[in-house]
């Protein structure tokens, strides 16, 4: 199985390569396709057409509150990331058509995410097995690879805006990957959907790993804002292509 990791700044639009990035795997027969939504924003499944409501998909951090906040369950003994793993593949697996998903979900309770994180993780390190590919959508910030969510990633693939910050990202984002002991690969930037072709200039002066961009397609940009799914775009779309040709750049194909 070939693992991805998706991380950048907020706005960059993981989310969309994320989503397109399925839909080109599936296309062209590379599934199956294991989709991983750590965002708390949840905008993952609506973007590859998965109603996690309408057919009782549970997210992680659902079933987390239901079993030991709303139910009578314990956090004492066994470990609770152990105690809802047989539910997350039962109740919190959206099954689709040459991919499947699964969500962190928001957390409504105080305190931080790191139960969820941990049964994240405790579950994907049992049953990925089945897939050829495992796709993470990570959220903004850079505390998720610290608590290793995937701890060995065959390739990162770091979004960038045009925006020094962006850059700037790059750097802390791999060493925090580094020093948190995170295995992967091979570690790759891509310019987000809304910079120019420009970006490749800077990006290869600053001496950084780039692959390409993705296009920004104004049907892409529509299907967004309208919550449909990319899976729904003609085969030929110029932003799907262009997230295939990343893949391929990235080596993850081969």
């Amino acid at each position: 199985m070939i693992r991805v990791v998706v991380v950048g700044r907020g706005g960059t639009g993981k989310t969309t390569t994320v989503a397109l990035a399925a839909r080109w795997l599936c296309d062209h027969g590379w599934g199956p396709v294991l989709l991983v939504d750590a965002d708390p924003d949840q905008s993952l499944a609506e973007m590859v057409g998965a109603d996690l409501a309408g057919t009782g998909v549970r997210t992680i951090a659902e079933l987390l509150e239901e079993t030991f906040i709303a139910g009578t369950g314990t956090t004492i003994g066994v470990s609770p990331s152990e105690r809802i793993e047989a539910r997350i593949w039962e109740e919190g697996l959206y099954e689709g058509v040459g991919f499947d998903l699964i969500a962190l979900g928001t957390k409504w309770v105080e305190g931080c995410y790191c139960l969820p994180d941990a049964a994240l993780k405790q579950a994907l390190s049992r049953f990925v097995r089945p897939y050829a590919y495992l796709l993470v959508d990570s959220p903004a910030g850079l505390e998720h690879l610290n608590r290793r969510i995937a701890d060995e990633v065959d390739v990162m693939i770091d979004l960038i805006g045009a925006s020094k910050k962006s850059f700037d990202h790059v750097a802390r984002a791999q060493r925090v990957a580094d020093e948190s002991h995170v295995r992967y690969g091979r570690f790759v930037v891509a310019g987000g959907y809304q910079v120019d072709p420009g970006i490749e200039r800077r990006a290869l002066a600053a001496g950084l790993p780039y692959i390409g961009r993705v296009e920004n397609d104004p049907l892409v940009a529509e299907f967004t804002l309208e919550g449909r799914s990319v899976f729904e775009l003609p085969p030929g779309n110029p932003g799907l292509a262009s997230v295939g040709r990343l893949l391929e750049r990235a080596g993850i194909l081969s």
